[in-house]
């Protein structure tokens, strides 16, 4: 059985070593970088590449599993994967951590006003009536129940904060006041003073949310995406954000990333721009090799997987 990781994964490689010996294992940065003799020859891909391809995979004739090392998998070849029965499990659930904080720091970096004080303060303004929101009683409306959500809904209950869900199916879940089936979101979407984006992309999903949509938000909403940018066309965006339609956004994710300098958003007042990094963490790695290491010891006995695995109909 032979492991090729497509990063360097540090300590973690002695530790794979040791708790699998009769396992080889490779680790090389990038998959350009693996030679031909090792696509020939392994069995298990672990790891992040964003250049990882078909093509790439048409060279690995014995590939069973893929274990990659982030949440999203739209990237990749899934029709490819599908069809050559290859196994792909990912980091769904590791990211929520850090995800959901950055969420609340978001709301309360806008709540609280931490900006216009930090302007203040390059100005030399003292202002003492400056007045932040509370949290306590405003409602979260949440596209996507998944981990994301859960987490970052139990940080909102510790604010007091009522917290709604919209899903494929519509099974409520805990932390939720309420769970709807997804085409009832455009009736809920007054009701939210924070809309957050949490879905990954799938055909479903791409452009779900149309310029009405951010009509029928409250003109003293909030709109956070950390799912994917291709919920709503950044044309739509721009000009929802241009007429008012909501007071703010926080944007970790876009359309087309990255950012180009010239970009509109850029020059908008009401936006607070992140560049895809509320997944960034220092732990990730550690994290999701635990998962691999819970896995490989059932493939290993049982050539199947136990944990995080994706549907590859879904996509997600």
């Amino acid at each position: 059985m032979k492991v090729v990781s497509l990063f360097r994964l540090g300590e973690l490689e002695d530790k794979l070593i040791e708790t699998f010996p009769q396992v080889e294992f490779k680790f090389i940065k990038k998959a350009k970088n693996i030679p031909n003799e090792d696509r020939q020859s392994l069995d298990i891909l672990i790891g992040y590449d964003g250049n990882l391809d078909e093509t790439f995979l048409k060279d690995c004739p014995n590939l069973k599993w893929i274990a990659w090392y982030a949440t999203g998998v739209n990237a990749l070849p899934l029709t490819y994967i599908k069809e050559h029965n290859i196994k792909l499990t990912n980091s769904r659930g590791v990211q929520a951590k850090q995800l959901s904080e950055f969420i609340i720091a978001f709301i309360l970096d806008d709540y609280k006003k931490m900006r216009t004080s930090y302007i203040n303060q390059q100005n030399k303004i003292y202002d003492s009536k400056m007045t932040g929101r509370r949290l306590n009683g405003d409602c979260i409306l949440f596209l996507g129940t998944g981990a994301i959500a859960q987490r970052t809904a139990k940080l909102a209950k510790a604010f007091d904060m009522k917290v709604i869900g919209v899903s494929k199916s519509g099974e409520q879940k805990k932390w939720f006041d309420e769970v709807h089936k997804i085409e009832y979101l455009s009736d809920l979407l007054e009701k939210g003073d924070i809309v957050i984006n949490s879905l990954p992309e799938t055909n479903e999903t791409i452009h779900l949310l149309k310029y009405e949509d951010f009509e029928k938000m409250k003109a003293s909403a909030m709109f956070i995406n950390v799912g994917r940018g291709t919920i709503v066309e950044e044309d739509t965006l721009i000009k929802a954000l241009s007429n008012n339609e909501i007071r703010h956004a926080y944007l970790d994710v876009f359309e087309k990333e990255p950012l180009t300098p010239d970009n509109t958003l850029y020059d908008l007042d009401n936006v607070t721009i992140t560049a895809h990094i509320t997944g960034n963490d220092y732990s990730i790695n550690e994290d999701v090799t635990k998962i691999f290491i819970k896995n490989l010891e059932h493939f290993l006995n049982y050539n199947n997987v136990i944990e995080n695995e994706v549907d590859l109909e879904k996509g997600y």
